[in-house]
């Protein structure tokens, strides 16, 4: 997994409607008074909230994403939070169901009343709520999936943003990879049954669509893809490319052991490729016949944020940092520095809106300054009044061990017929207590 952005807001704040200027960011207040601007913030709080998949076949991993979270508002909230007022982190079980989903999320919304929904995970839970949030006037911001739902067209969606790369981007990244470098490759999809693996499938299309002998479909919750995988197999497909979730990786791995079946290249997008929850289900699902994610060694993927086997990153560092000092149980995960990097960007999108926040004003302040954000994302956000799109940008990998090494640097692109370069900028570094400066905000 890898991630990108970091910087912030607050010169133009009335421009942005935020609110009274009186600069002041994460850690400090500004020079006016706080005022319960808008539903979810008080004098001294502002309530956020999210959907996650606590339990259920989407956990492993995802579950963790919260904690992450958590723990970044935690130390941000020691360090006085943003215009001194703490962070209220509210997360809910929609058990990756989209039924529960609009359930959970009404409660956040008409019961908690919370400021804004941050990060809810999935494609097909949260597009159950997508209609909902906007009706309601709700920041529904950067959305924890690559779907283009979340960013293409804010004139529909006008309080929806994506974070992380899309996926038809990160198709369009892995297809001209493949064209260049295995020009001669059968190619097979092993495909997410909804605008994860469309959206996908659409990117990858653009550069190898001659190449590809086979596309075959899953159905989230239906664990037996020896169908799929069967059919690649017949077709001669000697690349695989997989969109779909970390349990499919592990059952896509285990059902082509059993089948006999031997690609020469496998190459999972970036949300199936984490080596070490991958392993752990491997060893799940096969009882314990496999033990480990060698079978995934060699395997090709895509990143945005660096990852925690990267010790010298001097943001995972950071995130390493906090996890020690303000996390729960456990080890610092991908997933975990995931949730941790969204919530930088959400410190720097409430230094944006400004000491007295208000919906409709986030939402213009990411729109006016969010493409100048720096952070531990590896390429720039494309916000825009025309543009909710997240990060532009992913790096090819290649899976070692329970880590990754780069096969090809950061390459920025967008959706559409837009041109894929390699990405020219340089590393943001993560700023003192790992809290954007106020100070470095633009508008």
């Amino acid at each position: 997994m890898s991630f990108v952005a970091a910087a912030a807001v607050v010169s133009t704040v009335a421009a942005c409607g935020g609110g009274d200027d009186d600069s002041g960011g994460g850690g400090g207040g500004g020079g006016g008074e706080n005022e319960a601007s808008d539903i979810g913030v008080t004098e001294d709080t502002i309530k956020l909230g999210s959907h996650y998949p606590l339990t259920g076949v989407a956990a492993p991993g995802y579950s963790e994403i919260p904690t992450g979270v958590q723990a970044y508002f935690d130390c941000l909230n020691q360090e006085g939070g943003v215009y001194d007022r703490q962070i209220e982190w509210i997360y809910r079980d929609d058990a990756y169901n989209p039924t529960n989903t609009s359930q959970v999320v009404n409660q956040l919304v008409l019961e908690d009343e919370v400021f804004a929904i941050m990060g809810g995970l999935g494609t097909p839970t949260h597009s159950a709520v997508l209609d909902f949030l906007n009706s309601e006037g709700v920041p529904d911001l950067f959305v924890s999936s690559g779907s283009l739902l979340w960013g293409d067209d804010p004139e529909a969606n006008p309080y929806t943003f994506g974070w992380q790369t899309d996926y038809e981007s990160e198709g369009k990244i892995i297809g001209q990879y493949i064209a260049e470098e295995f020009p001669d490759a059968k190619v097979g999809l092993f495909l997410q049954d909804d605008d994860f693996g469309e959206d996908g499938e659409a990117g990858v299309r653009q550069y190898i669509d001659d190449q590809i002998v086979a596309a075959v479909r899953y159905t989230p919750g239906n664990t037996n893809v020896a169908p799929q995988i069967s059919e690649l197999q017949a077709a001669g497909a000697d690349f695989v490319v997989g969109f779909n979730v970390p349990s499919y990786t592990a059952l896509s791995q285990l059902t082509a052991l059993q089948l006999g079946y031997q690609p020469e290249q496998w190459f999972y997008s970036n949300v199936g490729s984490d080596a070490n929850l991958v392993g752990s289900l491997l060893a799940r699902f096969s009882q314990g016949a496999v033990s480990d994610a060698s079978l995934l060694d060699g395997a090709l993927t895509t990143g945005y944020l660096p990852t925690v086997d990267q010790t010298d990153n001097p943001w995972i560092q950071e995130f390493q940092r906090i996890w020690d000092e303000c996390g729960g149980e456990g080890e610092l995960t991908n997933y975990r520095v995931y949730g941790m990097a969204q919530a930088y960007t959400m410190t720097q999108a409430l230094q944006a809106a400004g000491q007295n926040p208000t919906r409709d004003g986030i939402v213009e302040a990411i729109e006016t300054a969010g493409a100048d954000w720096e952070g531990p994302v590896f390429a720039p956000f494309r916000y825009s009044e025309d543009s909710h799109m997240g990060t532009s940008g992913m790096s090819i990998e290649r899976i070692v061990g329970l880590g990754s090494e780069e096969v090809v640097p950061v390459q920025v692109t967008d959706i559409g017929d837009a041109d894929i370069e390699e990405f020219d900028g340089e590393a943001a570094t993560p700023p003192e207590n790992g809290i954007p400066d106020e100070e470095s905000v633009v508008d």
